[in-house]
């Protein structure tokens, strides 16, 4: 028989596996990045990102409906609203963010968002974080920060844009474990995708820009990575709490130097190699931490 925590949407705490699948969710999302910015040569960024949500779209639906309507309804859609709104201006905040500064440096502050989930979770819960999430999380951001410090160019459009992404996507993951806990993946996704495009379309009418013929190729690609990392992210956050297993969301940090050490040659420095081994600390000392779920608002 079911037990009362699957039926919910919870699972019992599996921190190990949470670990894995939001690991192996972050890679997707470095493939995200990357292919963003080859496909941001052909294209403005949103018609990018509403190519992006309609394949998704696409993609989730024909699985959606055979459950009919019934496995679609919902008495959430204002937190599916809140996350698709988050999730949508954090993809254009990242993907204008890669047109200003280079993809790593954009990619290290918007996956900064870890640092901001024990602030959303207290502001909307008043549930009280445990000191070694804040301490992994604030590890962890020293790694992001002593990675960007070499950099040595001035502070702008760029970097405000990833970091307002940040804040956007910490809301966006906390407001997918509180999805988590009543709504099962495929409906979680289907109006995620659904509203996003809906999202999209007016940002794509203001920024448009013609489709040529060998783009279609890295569009379809950036989408099946984006659907990747969400199915991955929305399993992996059934199993154990954002403030845990976020902390892994700084993985990207790590397949996306490698991502830009292979394919643009730009080799990792011995201080980036340090701020890596800082952010992969930062996330093992947080998922150690014993902290409370956090309740749905």
């Amino acid at each position: 028989m079911p037990s009362a925590a699957a039926g919910t949407g919870y699972r019992p705490e599996n921190l190990l596996l949470a670990a894995a699948l939001t690991t192996a969710a972050f890679f997707c999302v470095a493939l995200v990045g990357a292919l963003a910015k080859v496909s941001g040569q052909y294209t403005s960024t949103g018609v990018l990102l509403l190519a992006q949500n309609l394949i998704c779209f696409l993609f989730i639906v024909p699985a959606s409906l055979r459950g009919g309507r019934a496995a679609l309804r919902t008495n959430r859609i204002g937190m599916h609203v809140l996350r698709a709104t988050m999730g949508t201006a954090c993809w254009y905040a990242l993907f204008f963010a890669i047109t200003q500064i280079p993809l790593a440096n954009a990619t290290l502050l918007t996956y900064s968002a870890p640092l901001w989930m024990p602030l959303v979770a207290w502001c909307v819960t008043r549930t009280r974080i445990s000191g070694l999430t804040w301490a992994g999380a604030g590890l962890g951001f020293a790694g992001v920060l002593l990675v960007l410090q070499p950099q040595g160019h001035r502070f702008d459009t760029g970097e405000l844009a990833a970091l307002a992404g940040a804040v956007f996507l910490a809301v966006a993951m906390m407001s997918v474990r509180w999805l988590g806990a009543t709504e099962p993946v495929i409906r979680i996704l289907f109006y995620y995708f659904l509203l996003s495009t809906v999202l999209s379309v007016p940002i794509a009418v203001l920024d448009w820009q013609p489709i040529p013929g060998q783009a279609w190729v890295w569009l379809a690609a950036l989408g099946c990575a984006q659907m990747g990392s969400q199915v991955l992210i929305v399993l992996a956050y059934r199993y154990a709490s954002a403030e845990k297993v976020g902390p892994f969301i700084y993985s990207v940090i790590v397949f996306t130097a490698l991502i830009d050490w292979v394919v643009w040659h730009h080799a990792p420095t011995p201080v980036t190699y340090a701020g890596m081994l800082l952010v992969i600390g930062g996330g093992l000392v947080a998922v150690r931490a014993r902290a409370r779920p956090v309740p749905a608002p």
